[in-house]
């Protein structure tokens, strides 16, 4: 069953950015990010070289020139329960930009997809050369440390979608990224940073929580 095709620009929440020594996010990874991907059923494998061929001319209307574009991954097939597949990553100049996967039905190899995707901040930040926390966190970027500026970041676009702190499951989540603030940094109050946050992701869709509901969520929960 196919929900939705096209590029389709999804804010996400993962944890599993890379992460220095001292345990903070290396540059280039953040908590909540959007995720532009091309997700589209197929019918042939001529299909997948003509989307791949078809985002490199995307990235080159984006000002990445093609000869600084590489390609590379193994083409041996992985398997995950009824899927298999195979994963090609492409690079711009040092960069990883994303990933292309071509997945089919393990019993029914006919039936194919692509997945397409690649972080939009990432995107930015490989066009601009800027520096990381700059492009991200904008005019906030030296007045907290980067962990609770990607805390309030990432709670502001739990919360604006209905996500309330709780003891577990998705409420789970969100306490536990609410956790990682700074309290004594957010004493003064979080609003600036979440209007500045809630500003971003509703670029991306509606909110169901006003920004001032979605600041006093976070101080209540921090207890300021």
């Amino acid at each position: 069953m196919t929900y939705r095709s096209g590029f389709l620009p999804q804010p996400v929440v993962r944890f599993t950015g890379q992460r220095d020594a001292t345990g903070d996010l290396r540059e280039g990874f953040l908590t909540s990010f959007v995720n532009v991907s091309r997700v589209q059923p197929i019918q042939c494998i001529d299909e997948y070289g003509g989307i791949l061929d078809g985002w490199l001319s995307v990235l080159s209307r984006l000002g990445f020139h093609a000869r600084h574009i590489s390609i590379n991954g193994k083409l041996a097939a992985w398997r995950r329960r009824q899927v298999e597949g195979f994963t090609l990553r492409f690079n711009h100049l040092d960069l990883p930009l994303g990933d292309i996967v071509l997945l089919w039905n393990a019993d029914n190899p006919t039936r194919m997809a692509v997945d397409l995707g690649t972080g939009l901040e990432r995107l930015a930040w490989a066009r601009t050369r800027l520096r990381w926390r700059e492009l991200v966190f904008g005019q906030f970027a030296s007045l907290a440390p980067p962990p609770t500026l990607d805390a309030v970041r990432t709670a502001t676009l739990l919360l604006a979608h209905g996500v309330r702190p709780a003891a577990r499951g998705a409420g789970g989540i969100t306490r536990r990224v609410i956790g990682t603030i700074d309290p004594g940094v957010a004493r003064l109050g979080v609003s600036s940073l979440v209007r500045a946050s809630y500003r971003y992701w509703r670029l991306f869709g509606e909110p169901k929580v006003s920004w001032p509901a979605v600041t006093m969520a976070i101080e209540e929960e921090l207890g300021i």
